[in-house]
This record gives C-alpha cells, sequence and structure tokens, in this order.
C-alpha cells in the first residue's frame, strides 16, 4: 500500500492515478493521520477501440499511385467548381 498526503493528491495527482492503474492502494494522510483510502477498481478493463488503420485503407483505394503537382491542382480546381455551381 502507497501512502500519500492531501498536498500530494492536489499536486502530484498523475502520479497517484499511476499507482491506482498499477493496481496499489493509496492511503491519503493529513497531518500524519489517515483520513481516506484510495482503492483501485479491480475487474475487467473496458476493450480499448482499436483505430483504423488509415495507412491500410488508403493503399486499397490509391495503391501506390503518388500525384504529380499539375493532377493535385486539377482535381482541386474540379472539387471548387462543384461547389461553386
Amino acid at each position: 500500500m502507497k501512502t500519500a498526503t492531501v498536498r500530494d493528491l492536489r499536486n502530484n495527482f498523475p502520479r497517484l492515478e499511476a499507482w491506482l492503474r498499477d493496481g496499489e492502494d493509496v492511503c491519503i494522510e493529513k497531518r500524519g493521520e489517515p483520513v481516506a483510502m484510495l482503492t483501485a477498481l479491480r475487474g475487467k478493463r473496458a476493450a480499448r477501440v482499436k483505430n483504423p488503420d488509415f495507412e491500410a485503407r488508403r493503399k486499397a483505394i490509391w495503391g501506390d499511385r503518388v500525384f504529380s503537382d499539375a493532377e493535385v491542382q486539377a482535381m482541386r480546381a474540379a472539387e471548387l467548381e462543384d461547389e461553386e455551381g
């Protein structure tokens, strides 16, 4: 079990949060006397959402194609014409 002061709780919360994330219990003390107990949540963590693989998606659409400056300008001009008209 880790021990922290009220000042640590206020000024160094990221450190205490890391302890809790690691499964540690934290005793909060004020003037040397325990005033609270923080306990880590035990159980299953929510599954992380996997970010889409944008590079694979780009490659599936465009392959290894690299556009020239002239092609990029022509595509931008075509997009602007669609917006105006």
